[in-house]
C-alpha cells in the first residue's frame, strides 16, 4: 500500500499580535515527512479563508495550469495572473511558527483566534465565524453528499 502524506482533521489555534501562528504539530509531522521547508499561503478562489500549500503541491498545481494556459489568449492570461498574484511565500521558523502577512488575515476575518483545516495536500487557515457559516446544515450535507456519490 502506498504511503499519502495528506492533511486531515481541524485544529484550532492562536495568531499573536505580530500575524504568526503555530502550525498544529500533525501538519508538521506532514510537511517534515514531506521535506517541504516553504510554504506558498493565498486567499481561496471560492471562500473566505486562507489556502496553505507545500511548495511541492503548488509548484504542481502551476505546472497543471500551465499546460492548460494558452499564453496566446489574453483571458487566460489574465486569469493565470489573477491566480498567482496575491501569493505569498511563507516559512517556519525553528518553532513551528508562520507568519501570515496582515493583508491575509484581513482577507479572511482572522483576528486572534483561527482553525486550521486538513483538505488532503492543503490546509486552509479559516476565522472560526466564516468556517461556521460556510458549512451546510445536516440534511443540506446528507443530500449532497448522496448526489455526488450515486
Amino acid at each position: 500500500m502506498v504511503k499519502m502524506n495528506i492533511f486531515l482533521g481541524n485544529i484550532d489555534a492562536k495568531v499573536d499580535i505580530k500575524g504568526r501562528s503555530f502550525i498544529p504539530a500533525p501538519f508538521r509531522k506532514i510537511l517534515q515527512e514531506t521535506g517541504d521547508k516553504r510554504l506558498v499561503l493565498r486567499k481561496d478562489t471560492f471562500q473566505d479563508c486562507l489556502v496553505l500549500y507545500p511548495e511541492s503541491v503548488w509548484n504542481e498545481e502551476l505546472l497543471a495550469m500551465r499546460t492548460k494556459l494558452n499564453k496566446w489568449d489574453a483571458a487566460q492570461q489574465q486569469l493565470y495572473r489573477q491566480f498567482i498574484l496575491d501569493t505569498e511565500i511563507v516559512e517556519k521558523d525553528s518553532s513551528g511558527r508562520i507568519l501570515i502577512p496582515k493583508r491575509y488575515l484581513l482577507m479572511a476575518n482572522i483576528s486572534n483566534e483561527l482553525r486550521f483545516v486538513g483538505m488532503d495536500f492543503t490546509i486552509e487557515i479559516w476565522s472560526k465565524q466564516n468556517l461556521e457559516k460556510s458549512l451546510l446544515n445536516n440534511s443540506e450535507f446528507i443530500n449532497g453528499i448522496q448526489k455526488w456519490m450515486k
